[in-house]
């Protein structure tokens, strides 16, 4: 960072560097990125792990991935989950994937939406024989609880869903 100009706007206080191209840029031309925009990915692409983008960068490498990222989110959001002991329901779908599992999550919700979101990854509108259990860990006298989850992604066919009759 020998240079001090900015590579967008050539002011004189550029003291950000972009994450993917390394140029030189000012606070008003730079473009931010929270750590987490992409926390339910298994593991984040190289030139999505910075925080710090010029536009150009942003336009080119960023803002893609992030609209495809909430796309997916929101497809998640629409999922059907069948729990494991909904058997009498799902015992007519099929289980071609292998099972996804979520480890280490805050709460329930956030457990199941990550499963979802492995699920929408693949295409699936449905996961089943979902089983989500929590943990308690004790440090002294405060304690916390940590979710962990698995299920099937599976595509679910209205027709094929026996339905109770108490519905």
């Amino acid at each position: 960072m020998e240079n001090s100009s900015c590579s967008i706007c050539h002011g004189t206080k550029a003291k950000l560097e972009c994450g993917c191209c390394q140029s030189t840029i000012c606070k008003k031309c730079a473009q931010f990125l929270d750590e987490d925009s992409f926390s339910f990915l298994p593991e984040v692409p190289a030139e999505l792990k910075h925080t710090v983008y010029c536009y150009p960068c942003y336009d080119a490498t960023v803002a893609p991935a992030l609209a495809d990222y909430q796309e997916t989110i929101e497809r998640a959001k629409q999922i059907q989950v069948y729990f494991d002991n909904q058997g009498k329901e799902t015992r007519l779908l099929k289980r071609l994937e292998e099972p996804v599992h979520v480890k280490e999550c805050a709460d329930k919700d956030e457990t199941l939406l990550r499963l979802a979101f492995f699920a929408a990854r693949l295409n699936y509108n449905g996961i089943i024989d979902v089983s989500v259990v929590s943990t308690k860990i004790r440090s002294g006298a405060y304690q916390t609880q940590v979710w962990n989850g698995s299920g099937i992604p599976s595509y679910i066919d209205p027709k094929r869903v026996i339905r109770s009759k108490s519905f």
